[in-house]
């Protein structure tokens, strides 16, 4: 944790993991679907898309590129 203007901010591990993969922006976009449609399956470009972000991250750090 950090503290920023005496003010406590909490670091959310699965967020910070995100940051790394830079699918971070893919995984709001999942959440702000399943938040306004209720229902994942109406998400599934996002879904996708995330999984495809992640799957180069995968190949990235296999090859050593990370």
């Amino acid at each position: 944790m950090s503290s920023t203007h005496g003010k406590q901010e909490i670091t959310d591990p699965v967020e910070e993991m995100l940051r790394k993969t830079g699918c971070i922006n893919h995984h709001y976009k999942v959440q702000e679907c399943i938040a306004e449609t209720q229902d994942w399956r109406q998400c599934k470009k996002q879904v996708s898309d995330f999984r495809k972000c992640m799957s180069e991250y995968e190949d990235r750090k296999k090859n050593g590129i990370i």
